[in-house]
């Protein structure tokens, strides 16, 4: 077996919206195998390092099975939120593409 490193892009999509200071982050399999990957290799801890820049206070982590995804919920990422920042860049997509960015270790037989 090896491992080589790829970004999350090559594996999932994601969805995303803002509520407030708060992110919620959708990130979904394009296929069925490479769930166990996403499940494996994209936890709590490696989110909320990956997202450090923008200093959350907490990650949680929703597993949805049936759809294939992972949810992530990340708290003060926003700048205070999207009415309270002049910041818009870092807000809705932007957040969503920076996750896909985050480079997973992709086990290979």
């Amino acid at each position: 077996m090896t491992s080589e490193k790829i970004s999350l892009y090559q594996l999932a999509h994601a969805r995303t919206g803002d509520k407030g200071n708060r992110s919620n982050i959708s990130l979904i399999a394009y296929r069925t195998e490479d769930f166990a990957v996403l499940l494996r290799e994209v936890t709590e801890q490696k989110v909320k390092e990956h997202f450090k820049f923008r200093n959350p206070s907490a990650v949680r982590r929703y597993v949805l099975p049936n759809l294939m995804a992972l949810n992530f919920v990340i708290d003060d990422v926003l700048d205070g939120g999207v009415n309270l920042s002049l910041n818009l860049d870092s807000h809705g997509k932007c957040l969503s593409y920076w996750l896909l960015a985050m480079e997973i270790n992709a086990f290979r037989t």
